[in-house]
């Protein structure tokens, strides 16, 4: 197994807000000269979203989905201090330290259910994937897919592992399924689920899930109104993401079911 190595770079040009959303991530450069979209931990959902970016993304590359780069994003508070925009402004103020990129995909357009056809793997996948980290985010309304180079790519995974916003009671999650599955913009076309569900069970073994989880910033999981440390956080997301392996084949029938 390859070690999994997520760089971090520092932000030298804010370059514009892509104003989709709540959450207002921005176009930026880092000192490594490539342009991210960067995601803010000062935004609505705060560090959770970054950690549920972070989780989902990396376990989509896992499993052989397309993923752009992540990295940790380094913010100083000198972009505050310049930004004439005073929501912007504020989101600056409240991101500096460490936050979370996406690698910038030029010329990338958002994924079209009537345009594109994705073919019943990889829409397979993209819909376990979803069932696994209970995201709810992948409608036809908001696909959070991009076509690049006639590939899709899996971006925004934000709303994901939305336990995570309510700690007192999480363990009441780990048996649950996942019934917003019929929402997902992919699944007419997902017509390999259960074998797409082995399959993710031989690709993903305990330790890559320990090592995704291992890299989440300690900043990113300490919270004075949480009675968890961040190690507690740590094994709750590993104990989570086994608890829904567990059950994959549950979940790729409901799935099937909502077809």
């Amino acid at each position: 197994m390859t070690t999994l190595d997520i760089r971090t770079v520092n932000v030298v040009q804010y370059i514009k807000p892509l104003r989709e959303g709540g959450s207002l991530p921005a176009i930026v450069k880092a000192d490594d000269g490539f342009l991210y979209v960067l995601k803010f931990r000062g935004a609505g959902q705060g560090e959770n979203a970054l950690i549920a970016e972070f989780i989902g993304g990396e376990f989509a590359r896992a499993i052989g989905l397309k993923v752009p780069e992540l990295v940790f994003m380094n913010l100083d508070d000198s972009f505050s201090k310049t930004e004439p925009d005073e929501e912007i402004q504020d989101l600056l103020k409240f991101s500096i330290g460490l936050n979370i990129g996406l690698h910038f995909l030029s010329g990338a357009t958002t994924y079209d259910p009537l345009v594109s056809t994705i073919d019943p793997l990889t829409a397979s996948k993209v819909v376990i994937l979803d069932s696994i980290i209970s995201n709810i985010d992948r409608t036809a309304k908001n696909t959070n897919l991009l076509m690049w180079n006639n590939e899709l790519w899996i971006i925004d995974n934000g709303a994901s592992f939305y336990f995570h916003h309510h700690w007192k009671n999480w363990e009441s999650h780990l048996t649950r399924t996942f019934p917003l599955i019929k929402n997902h913009v992919l699944l007419d076309q997902a017509n390999s689920l259960l074998e797409v569900a082995k399959q993710i069970q031989g690709l993903i073994s305990q330790e890559i899930i320990i090592e995704i989880i291992s890299k989440i910033p300690d900043t990113w999981l300490l919270r004075e109104s949480d009675s968890l440390t961040a190690d507690q956080k740590r094994e709750a997301y590993i104990k989570y993401i086994n608890a829904k392996l567990s059950i994959i084949d549950v979940l790729a029938k409901e799935a099937e079911d909502a077809r």
